[in-house]
């Protein structure tokens, strides 16, 4: 399955918001797009994901079949944005454990406290279930979050903004986008310049004020496939809606989240 974005517009009250003379992303990559605060990144995530029209331009969902549609509603079934300022953010004075609740809320699962207090025990965080959002260490909100979100039915793309801006070492996130890649997702990280500098891209500066509204394709990656997990009873899978559908495999979460949880609280947290 791919998002394929080719001359978007994107115009504010005042001053366009976004040109973007093309992007894909395809399930099972990991892309890494580069700008600044005032850049677009806000608009770009939007209507990657159908939740906001172009000016100009065209967002295609091509399905694995071939098939394709530029439907905002199969966009919007189809992706998740994680953790957008203004958007989709949880309030930093909000417990964890009220945020996981809402998630699995939204992915149609057990959402009750017993299915919250199981989920925060199978990724080793029970202990933080009653700490605010901005308590939380930046690389295990990120991962948390879109964990969530990847649990939710149908999501194929996941779009995190700027997760920089909480802290902790750029590398540990890149390392999570490329893991769900892994797992069949399309995943697009947004991030400043410097930051995707940082992760080894070669990234020029922006060379004038007119050039504000267009990130840049810092990196791409196609990470091995990660092995699939079967649900009981049926053949091995590839699909990430599969993998990660918790009323149907009653299976606790992949290892890698799990790791995730241990590795706070023994102070790596970076």
């Amino acid at each position: 399955m791919q998002i394929t974005m080719s001359d978007v517009h994107v115009r504010g009250r005042r001053a366009v918001m976004l040109e973007l003379g093309g992007l894909t992303l395809t399930t099972g990559q990991a892309v890494l797009l580069a700008g600044e605060p005032g850049q677009g990144l806000t608009a770009l995530a939007l209507a990657a994901t159908g939740r906001l029209s172009p000016f100009d331009g065209t967002v295609t969902l091509v399905d694995d079949d071939g098939a394709t549609t530029t439907d905002p509603a199969e966009l919007r079934r189809v992706t998740a944005v994680v953790d957008l300022p203004g958007v989709s953010e949880p309030d930093d004075a909000v417990p964890l454990g009220t945020v996981v609740a809402e998630d699995l809320a939204l992915a149609r699962v057990p959402a009750g406290p017993g299915a919250t207090r199981r989920w925060l025990a199978e990724h080793d965080l029970s202990d933080r279930a009653g700490l605010r959002v901005d308590d939380i260490p930046g690389d295990l909100r990120t991962e948390l979050l879109a964990t969530l979100a990847a649990e939710r039915p149908d999501v194929r793309f996941l779009v995190l903004t700027m997760p920089e801006r909480h802290g902790g070492e750029p590398a540990r996130w890149w390392q999570l986008a490329q893991e769900l890649a892994a797992l069949g997702y399309g995943v697009l990280v947004q991030c400043s310049r410097s930051c995707a500098r940082d992760l080894g891209a070669d990234v020029p500066p922006a060379r004038s004020e007119a050039d504000a509204p267009a990130p840049v394709e810092a990196l791409r990656t196609t990470p091995p496939a990660a092995p699939a997990r079967p649900r009981t009873g049926a053949p091995e899978s590839t699909d990430p809606t599969q993998l990660l559908d918790a009323a149907d495999e009653p299976e606790p979460a992949p290892r890698r989240r799990r790791r995730a949880g241990r590795a706070t609280r023994d102070g790596r947290e970076g």
